[in-house]
């Protein structure tokens, strides 16, 4: 929980961090405004390049997801004056694909990996380093100037030429997938301005405030846990469906997943014994209304019972009131469908012309809805810094209580780690040497030897 101690200095209560740790979170803040203000007004401080129009941030997981649904639900929210584009995984096309469009001088470029070890990060930044020399001629100190740090490994950052003025840090009591409210969000203060920042932590302190004192049935969070608890172990159902009425906060449902299914995904408890329940549903989503053309024959007529949180804004302002209008207008319905469903007495009193009593009954029977299928509305009043944060900070909390209940630990993440160390014993098989295919087991063998075939074949065809 002591990520909360990143936007304490908005709360009412008193912070639950010793006062080092206060000092800290507060100098790192002070690092992100010196960073926003010298690239927003090309001051040159912090040896940043002026000119800058573009921004990259490279990183994944929780290094991209919250400050990727951030910087695309506030767009509007400030100066505007950058363009902000994400570097996550392998894929090489995608940093191909920004390294033929954008214009390296004109480029920032911020790497975060708590250990500057990340595999997708550290290839990705050399694939940039790369880029950003050779627009410099092979200048490493002028290239270098183009290069944050977000990083708890201040020396792996300095070995890379990334001076100290621009390296922010990231705390060992900080998970990933709590760390927007960070430097880690630095991409998002440079999106919105850094006062706007600080009110994105201030919606977040609301929350943090409202769970430590508003009473149990009153508790958001809390009443938010129970329904998830209710759902997954007294009515069996195994997944959650988030359907954001929102285009702006079209990247909710993949944040939520890392969110609640990296947090709550275990089956042991903290010291060792295994649960004895189940945990987390399978989380997914869409935004509405695109998804009511995708999956929603399956949320209402399928055989599966699936949970739905609903999230809206109440007003927009995008100045199209009609569009707004029947975009909550769907949501509304949905969720309404979901509950009331429709009997079949309603669907053959839908069809007085079908004179096939038969034929009527058949269609009676296809177009009855059952009902009964649960859902959650969460409106916010308009889509802010602020809102926003509550949002966020709100499942946040709403995870914490789940894991008291499951009694599972929210903040690590094990699960993870073994498939990382698996790629490390795959990779140096997918060269040409079989010498270390032993230990690999059949099935992945056979895919290796199948990667290796179709590599050789491209190199061996002639082009024209």
């Amino acid at each position: 929980m002591l990520h909360t101690v990143l936007r304490a200095h908005r709360a009412h209560c008193p912070p639950m961090a010793p006062s080092a740790v206060l000092e800290s979170v507060a100098e790192a803040r002070r690092g992100i405004a010196r960073l926003v203000d010298a690239v927003l007004h090309g001051s040159g401080d912090c040896g940043v390049p002026a000119g800058i129009e573009d921004v990259i941030n490279v990183g994944i997981g929780g290094s991209d997801l919250g400050p990727r649904l951030a910087v695309e639900a506030l767009a509007g929210a400030g100066p505007g004056r950058l363009r902000c584009h994400f570097l996550a995984n392998l894929d090489g096309n995608s940093v191909r694909r920004l390294m033929r469009t954008l214009d390296p001088r004109r480029t920032l470029i911020v790497l975060v990996s708590k250990s500057f070890t990340t595999q997708e990060t550290h290839l990705n930044g050399e694939a940039l380093r790369s880029w950003m020399l050779d627009a410099h001629a092979g200048d490493a100190a002028a290239a270098s100037r183009h290069f944050v740090a977000v990083t708890a490994n201040v020396e792996a950052a300095r070995a890379q030429g990334i001076a100290p003025e621009r390296t922010l840090p990231i705390w060992d009591f900080v998970g990933g997938r709590y760390s927007v409210w960070s430097a880690v969000g630095l991409v998002l203060a440079l999106a919105i301005g850094h006062r706007a920042f600080d009110d994105f932590l201030a919606g977040a302190a609301l929350v943090d405030d409202h769970f430590r004192t508003a009473p149990w049935r009153r508790n958001l969070p809390v009443l938010m846990a129970l329904t998830g608890v209710w759902n997954r172990n007294a009515l069996g159902f195994p997944g959650l469906a988030v359907i954001p009425y929102c285009d702006a906060l079209g990247n909710l449902p993949a944040f939520l997943q890392q969110l609640e299914m990296e947090s709550l995904g275990k089956s042991v408890r903290p010291d060792g014994a295994p649960v004895a329940q189940p945990t987390v549903p399978v989380l997914w989503g869409h935004v509405g209304t695109n998804a009511q053309h995708a999956f929603f024959q399956a949320l209402h007529q399928g055989t599966d019972t699936v949970p739905v949180d609903f999230v809206g804004v109440a007003t927009a302002d995008h100045g199209l009131p009609e569009h707004h209008a029947a975009l909550l207008a769907n949501m509304l319905a949905q969720a309404a469908a979901l509950a009331v469903g429709k009997t079949y007495e309603e669907a053959w009193a839908e069809s007085p012309g079908e004179s096939d009593a038969a034929a009527r009954a058949v269609l009676a029977a296809q177009r009855t809805f059952p009902g009964n299928r649960p859902s959650t509305t969460i409106l916010l009043e308009s889509l802010t810094p602020t809102s926003l944060g509550t949002l966020l900070a709100l499942y946040e909390h709403k995870v914490f209580v789940q894991s008291l209940l499951w009694d599972v630990n929210a903040f690590d993440q094990w699960g993870v780690e073994l498939g990382k160390t698996v790629a490390r014993t795959i990779l140096p098989t997918l060269g040409t040497d079989a010498a270390s295919d032993a230990a690999l087991d059949p099935p992945t063998r056979a895919l290796v030897a199948a990667i290796r075939a179709s590599d050789s074949r491209r190199h061996d065809t002639p082009t024209s």
